[in-house]
């Protein structure tokens, strides 16, 4: 694991929503086409790849997880799905290459590296500011054991 820190930009997105259980990402995951269609009926074209963004990581209430993709503008959403702005600033971000049921792992690792670092996250409790999977891998190109993710966590200040 090689984790780095990288700066980015204010990226309009769009997303679709849940609460969930822990247990329940996988078939939470499975709800991706949704979103898909949801853009193409309204001729929102991506710009990116397919993020998992954690808004609120609560083991014992469930997660706030958003599925999303990078849009050029921000827009409206309606129900589910809903818009918004990932936040600019610095990120620590390390690429893992394989299954991604290894990333709760490989998550540990980046958590473990920040601190040693003295680096601070931008959360307040369970809420994150930012805290992203990007899945840069195509899973009907690709098989599992060799996908490309992107973890991006949000550092303070």
């Amino acid at each position: 694991m090689e984790p780095t820190i990288v700066e980015r930009e204010d990226q309009p997105y769009m997303a679709l929503r849940g609460k969930i259980a822990m247990n329940q990402i996988a078939d939470f995951a499975r709800r991706t086409p949704e979103l898909f269609s949801w853009l193409a009926a309204r001729s929102i074209n991506p710009i990116g790849d397919v993020f998992f963004r954690y808004a609120v990581v609560d083991m014992e209430h469930g997660l706030v997880l958003e599925i999303g993709l990078p849009v050029e503008e921000r827009h409206h959403g309606e129900g589910e799905i809903v818009g918004g702005v990932l936040p600019g600033g610095r990120y620590a971000s390390v690429t893992h290459i394989g299954d991604p049921g290894e990333l709760e792992g490989v998550t540990r690792d980046l958590l473990a590296w920040a601190e040693k670092e003295g680096l601070e996250w931008d959360a307040d409790g369970n809420n994150w500011g930012s805290r992203l999977e990007v899945y840069k891998s195509d899973p009907q190109e690709v098989p599992m054991d060799q996908w490309e993710t992107e973890l991006l966590f949000r550092l303070r200040g």
